[in-house]
């Protein structure tokens, strides 16, 4: 049995969804931060559960082949990027390798291959949106950047070079704002005493357009000096939208309801393929635009409507998905939760002359049951792109009685992936026909895949 502060020799051989490597000591599973498959290493441990344990490096025997020196200097220390030390070819062979365990291991598939990853030419600074926490260091000064791993202690960005995989304007507008909080004698939120004024930095970027939208979000109604603020923000090639967000609840939630437009019109606009976006602070858009195009040209491809079919969008956002299928489909229907990215999706909708496209407002798991059962909506091919944690019950049961000839499942997640069509393929459900892994996230351990299931009695 192992014990805390005890000292073992392990293989790295795998890594787990967070990025942590994978070792065996006496059949024991440990898991070690900073570590790449194929690394051989001591680790002390650090905590012990029932049947797995945790430790640290103490030192490194035999680097892997696939280790890499970080780009960032901070990489180790910040939550964001898992796998900065491990070769971008080797990411993808591990992302590829965890679409396809998770379908083993959690949807109890077997023989089913997934694709080769589809990753990028350049995978650095692909992130269009950043919230950055702001707070002081132990000196008192004040300081914007990412959470360490598992904490809400924030590792500052390094000055020179700042996030690599965020867009390159953001230490410009961070900058701006702390030199104006300085100024003014603005005082950072501290979340143990729920005071303080600035809690986060919302930078939200479009590559297609270069527009640039600021959001600060702060516990109370206003900010000393708002009119300067926005000047010294207008000052930034690109500025576009300035705007603060009201959230005084002790919350770890980020935005809270209210939203007041110091500048612009309260968005930005980002074209994805021939189609034209505009994403608002509270929309959902996906953050890596170069791989978008590739994600939604695989959705596309999948849902292979015709002229002739009904496609319905669950988790549609701001009609990204939605738009990209207007372009080949009959009808198309988006549900999404969200009314203010609905009313994006309309918007975006009518300027980009789609007149086959209907937006619903609400909860999937309300809204769709509650169409289906007044016989107002049936769809040849659904499209599904839900959150993290996956479809609810309530929907994969509607989506089933619907019975559309495709399903493309798009997911953020492979456990929760598995899980939902574990559901779809059972009994007389659906048969996956492609399972495609894009690289939306990389040097995080983050994956997105596109899947493909086709109805049983259609084979």
């Amino acid at each position: 049995m192992l014990k805390k502060n005890e000292t073992v020799r392990l293989q790295i051989e795998d890594l787990d969804s967070q990025g942590l490597g994978i070792g065996h000591s006496d059949g024991v599973a440990v898991f070690v931060k900073d570590t790449v498959i194929g690394d051989e290493i001591e680790a002390v441990i650090t905590k012990v559960k029932k049947t797995y344990a945790y430790g640290r490096v103490k030192q490194i025997l035999v680097q892997s082949p696939d280790r890499v020196t970080p780009r960032c200097e901070v990489a180790r220390q910040c939550g964001g990027c898992q796998l900065q030390m491990m070769n971008y070819e080797a990411q993808l062979r591990f992302k590829q390798s965890r679409v396809k365990n998770a379908l083993e291991r959690i949807g109890g598939f077997r023989g089913i291959q997934a694709e080769s990853v589809i990753g990028m030419d350049e995978p650095w600074n692909y992130r269009n949106k950043a919230q950055y926490p702001v707070g002081t260091d132990r000196r008192g000064v004040l300081v914007c950047g990412f959470y360490a791993g598992r904490t809400h202690a924030i590792v500052p960005l390094p000055e020179k070079e700042g996030c690599v995989i965020s867009a390159s304007c953001d230490n410009a507008v961070l900058s701006a704002v702390t030199e104006h909080m300085e100024r003014y004698h603005i005082p950072a939120y501290r979340e143990e005493e729920h005071a303080g004024l600035v809690r986060h930095v919302l930078i939200r970027t479009a590559r297609s357009t270069g527009q640039i939208m600021v959001c600060l979000i702060i516990n109370g109604s206003g900010i000393p000096g708002e009119a300067e603020l926005v000047r010294a923000l207008l000052q930034i090639p690109g500025m576009t939208c300035i705007a603060l967000n009201r959230n005084t609840d002790r919350t770890n939630v980020i935005l809270g309801n209210e939203t007041r437009i110091l500048s612009g019109n309260g968005y930005i606009e980002e074209n994805i393929g021939p189609v034209r976006y505009r994403i608002s602070v509270r929309s959902f858009f996906q953050v890596n635009p170069v791989q978008t195009e590739k994600l939604y040209a695989a959705a596309l491809e999948y849902a292979s409507p015709t002229g002739d079919e009904t496609v319905l969008d669950l988790y549609c956002g701001t009609g990204t998905i939605s738009l990209f299928l207007a372009q080949k489909a009959k009808k198309v229907y988006g549900i999404e939760i969200i009314e203010e990215a609905v009313e994006n999706a309309r918007i975006n909708a009518q300027e980009n002359g789609f007149s086959n496209v209907e937006f619903f407002a609400g909860q999937a798991e309300t809204v769709l049951p509650d169409l289906y059962r007044q016989g107002k909506l049936q769809a040849d091919v659904i499209v599904v792109d839900p959150p993290r944690k996956g479809c609810e019950r309530a929907v994969l049961d509607v989506m089933l009685l619907m019975a559309p000839r495709r399903i493309v499942y798009v997911s953020c997640d492979p456990a929760t992936l598995a899980r939902d069509l574990s559901i779809l393929c059972s009994a007389d459900g659906y048969h996956i026909e492609k399972v495609q892994p894009v690289d939306m996230f990389p040097h995080t351990s983050h994956v997105e895949t596109v899947v493909l299931l086709t109805k049983m009695n259609t084979l």
